[in-house]
């Protein structure tokens, strides 16, 4: 076929394919119809998926306030890790974010010290853990992530219950814990920070810090 017969020939094709759809303008409803069913399809999907992980598994949680300087600092961005503690009970030095127990709608972020059925001591700017499994006692150490200038100020000797723990901000002159509004129970434990997200530079997966207290008889 010549090319000019050719050419023209796709134009009475393109013609006649307008004139059809011309014809038929409940084709366009029906397409547009198609295609918001199955934006509709993508978005329950995503929700059926997204829902149970922001509400049962991990969570977003800003830094705010200094309580925890210089591990964290104000507006720093985590994943909190909310599932870990329905197959596992919460660690020593496990960072975690709970409910004010005066203020249900507030939340504070601190790291564990004290579990259930210990007797923490404060005294001279140490910790000192009592329990069945080290009945004399043994001071912790926390320099993996303290300063050894910080000093932890109050002093304290308290038996928590099989339901409690001892909670302490890494900033020990500037931090709202246990040490003024008692000891916290599991109930109000959110969850563990799990990954700092924000900022990029400072991303980090957080582990148990080591005490060393596996090797005290």
């Amino acid at each position: 076929m010549p090319k000019k017969q050719k050419e023209e020939k796709e134009i009475a094709d393109a013609l006649e394919e307008l004139n059809r759809d011309k014809a038929h303008p409940d084709s366009f409803w029906k397409a547009a119809g198609l295609f918001i069913l199955e934006v509709s399809k993508v978005i329950i999907i995503s929700l059926a998926i997204i829902i149970p992980i922001r509400y049962y598994l991990i969570q977003p949680f800003y830094v705010k306030g200094a309580s925890m300087e210089p591990t964290f600092h104000d507006y720093e961005y985590l994943i909190i890790n909310e599932i870990s503690y329905r197959f596992s009970p919460p660690q020593r030095g496990d960072i975690v974010v709970l409910k004010d127990p005066r203020n249900a709608s507030q939340f504070l972020i601190k790291r564990l010290i004290g579990l259930p059925n210990e007797t923490v001591i404060i005294s001279n700017g140490k910790i000192e853990i009592k329990s069945n499994q080290y009945p004399n006692g043994v001071e912790l150490d926390e320099s993996s992530y303290l300063d050894s200038t910080i000093y932890t100020q109050g002093h304290e000797n308290i038996d928590l219950s099989s339901n409690e723990f001892y909670v302490l901000g890494d900033n020990r002159n500037s931090s709202l814990d246990s040490r003024i509004i008692g000891p916290i129970k599991k109930s109000n434990i959110v969850g563990k920070a799990w990954i700092r997200a924000w900022p990029f530079k400072k991303f980090k997966y957080f582990e148990i810090p080591k005490y060393g207290l596996n090797n005290v008889e």
